[in-house]
């Protein structure tokens, strides 16, 4: 089988992308989409203003490697807040939780304590993104 076969029957890694709550500022999350997929990720991208119930409902019925928020309107610890038990419930804490947008810096400690290993504030390179997920993701 030659490389380019063996990497077509490989598993890509499959992301879901969710905007939160009332946040309408989607289009860094866009930008972030087109460069998972141009590294060969699958990415769902959820749109605008989603609840942490749908994101944990689409994440599980998805089954997706990577479960990414993109929150430029500061409201990502509350909603954090609410989404960490229903990705438990579902049994999703195994995946990998990323956070990216309007993150000051004295919200990131609080942001892993919840479970999100990756945060990229905005400003972040997207080659950064892309890598830590190709190396963290299950």
């Amino acid at each position: 089988m030659s490389a380019a076969t063996q990497i077509k029957h490989e598993r890509r890694i499959k992301v879901l992308l969710a905007k939160p709550g009332l946040d309408g500022h989607d289009q860094g999350a866009k930008i972030v989409a087109r460069a998972m997929m141009d590294a060969g990720f699958e990415v769902i991208y959820t749109g605008l203003r989603q609840t942490p119930e749908a994101v944990a409902r689409m994440s599980l019925e998805e089954d997706v490697d990577v479960i990414a928020l993109s929150s430029m309107a500061g409201s990502h610890l509350p909603f954090c807040r609410k989404l960490k038990p229903l990705l438990e419930a579902g049994g999703l804490q195994d995946k990998l939780w990323i956070i990216g947008g309007n993150l000051p810096e004295q919200d990131h400690a609080a942001l892993r304590d919840l479970g999100f290993k990756g945060i990229f504030p905005t400003g972040s390179k997207l080659d950064a993104i892309v890598d830590y997920i190709r190396e963290q993701a299950k």
